[in-house]
Order: C-alpha cells, then structure tokens, then sequence
C-alpha cells in the first residue's frame, strides 16, 4: 500500500512538473526557422550572422537549406518552404517587384529589412592590360581588342568570364549582344571557377574579361579595372522574355547594373508568428568592410564560416546588441 502511494505521489509530483513546462517545452519547439544557404561566399556571412544571432541570443534553432538564389527560392519562401533567405540584390531578379510588398509586388515575399551590404558590379579588366593599352578607356573599347580576349572555343570573338550562377539572371550574352560587344559569355556554373579561371590568367598576365562585384576578395587578390558599363536606366528591366522594358521614349540600351541596396526576405505568415525574429532583421546591418574581410578569412585563408562569423560576433557585441529586441 505504502509502494502505491509512493508511485502516486510521484506520477503526480512528474505530470505536475511536465506541465509547468509544458510552456516552455511549446515555446522552444516554436522557435524553429528554417533558412537557405546562399550559393556566394557573401550572402553566405550574411546569413551566418543572422542565424548566429537568432540562436545564441535569441533562442532558435534554424534548420539550413541548400537552394540556388534567383526564382525558385522566392518561390519557396512564399510557398512555405523555406522561412527566410539572406542578401537579395534586386538588380539580379525581378522577383523583388514581383512577390515583394515593399516593392509593389504581391506580398507573397516579405521584406525583413536591408542587410547593410550596398553592391556594386561591373565587367573587369586586369590593370596591366590598361597600362599596357592606354588608349582603352571603357567598354565601348572592348571590340577593338576582342582578338586579345579570344580563345580557341570563341574564335574570333572575345571570351567574357561571365556571371558565375545562372539562376542569379545575369543576363550577360544579352548585355553584350544589345551593347554590341562581339563578345561570348562563358557561365562557368560557379565562383570557385570563374576566380580561378582569371586568376589562371592574371598570373599568365594574359588579358581577360571578368564578371564580378563588389564587396569581394577577388579586387584585393588581383588589381582591376571596371569597364564603366553605361549607368543603370532607373526604368531598365532585365526580362527573359523581351530583353528589355519600353520607357515610353523608345527602347533603352542595355546597361549595368544598379547599385544594389540588399535586404533579408522571408515568408510573411512565418514572420507574424515570430516578431523577435522580426524586430531583430529590422535592425540587422553590417557593412560592406566587415563582410569583405570575413569573405576574405573563408576563401583566401580557407577558414570555417561559422567560426569566422563567431569570431566577428564576439568582437562587435556593440552591432548587434542593437538589433535585439
């Protein structure tokens, strides 16, 4: 009898226990995210740096996802898929002023706040080839020298060392044929190719054509030149379908890029549910010199991105504390 009332005592003293926690048992299982993994070093730290935060300061576990950027990952954050992505540059797809609120778009995609990182990109040109071509000025020059850019693939045509992904939608052979740059673009299908593609060539001291941007190692690692694409037309619209939008006053040339402001995005019904996490994004911002010299750590000097990003985060407490709630 005493036994039977000592079990007692104790499923009651368990279930009492299992239910003052259940609260927090329910509120640790709620706070899951999940988020893609970016398929470029920077977005990569970017989002490194949110998921440190959200875990270590603000009690999350988030799952990560591999996914190419571009429009199929738009189309899983608003389908539910993914929680959020990190670092949008709006020059590379459309989806922005079409599934973003913030940007006229149907509000399947909701904007979480800019990141801090402001990209720049330009086709390069190694400096020793100026030097030893004075006369080069721009891209309107390109021709001129397109047999000095040429390989055995594009013949006699000149070889661009393209945008390295193409679910980014760089839209390079485009660009060149509408500019009327008798050049080939040459996706390689990753970072990893194309830098060591022109850094093959820059130790060859041979000329070559290079896609990037900036903020990226690759600018401290070989010295170029941008080729000053024409200015961005604000009404330019990259479109697979028709080249380029119709601005009332005839069709526009091709042009650069636009200066991208980047941003966090990430499915609205999830965020409603989750306003630490929210108010956290609103406040996220790091700067173009910080990412670049963590970019730098992970690809020149093979470190580990976590561990970078730890690195910085134990140093700049003053940042982020900001961004907390």
């Amino acid at each position: 009898m005493k036994l039977a009332n000592f079990y007692r005592i104790a499923l009651t003293f368990i279930f009492s226990v299992l239910i003052s926690l259940a609260p927090v048992l329910s509120a640790n299982a709620a706070k899951r995210l999940s988020a893609s993994v970016a398929d470029w070093t920077g977005g990569m730290v970017t989002c490194q740096v949110a998921v440190a935060v959200l875990e270590q300061e603000l009690g999350y576990k988030v799952k990560r996802i591999n996914i190419p950027s571009g429009t199929g990952l738009y189309e899983a954050i608003a389908a539910g898929d993914v929680d959020f992505a990190c670092e949008s540059w709006p020059s590379y797809t459309e989806m922005d002023t079409v599934m973003v609120g913030k940007f006229g778009g149907d509000g399947s995609v909701q904007w979480l706040g800019d990141t801090g990182i402001v990209g720049a990109s330009d086709y390069y040109v190694p400096k020793y080839f100026v030097d030893e071509n004075p006369d080069f000025k721009s891209w309107k020059d390109l021709n001129k020298y397109k047999d000095k850019f040429s390989t055995i693939e594009t013949g006699d045509k000149g070889r661009l060392i393209g945008c390295p992904v193409p679910g980014w939608n760089c839209y390079d052979q485009k660009r060149l044929d509408m500019l009327g740059i008798d050049f080939i673009a040459d996706e390689l299908g990753t970072e990893t190719a194309s830098w060591a593609e022109a850094q093959a060539a820059f130790a060859r001291k041979e000329p070559f054509l290079l896609y990037s941007w900036e903020p990226h190692w690759i600018h401290a690692a070989m010295d170029l030149v941008g080729v000053k694409l024409p200015p961005n037309a604000p009404c330019e619209t990259w479109n697979e379908a028709d080249n380029y939008k119709d601005c009332g006053q005839g069709k526009w040339p091709a042009t650069g890029w636009a200066e991208d402001v980047t941003f966090n995005y990430g499915n609205p019904d999830v965020f409603k549910d989750h306003p630490e996490a929210a108010h956290m994004f609103s406040k996220f911002s790091i700067s173009n010199k910080d990412q670049a010299k963590m970019i730098y750590a992970v690809d020149k000097d093979g470190r580990d991105i976590a561990e970078v990003v730890q690195e910085w985060k134990d140093a700049n407490k003053d940042i982020w504390s900001a961004w907390l709630p």
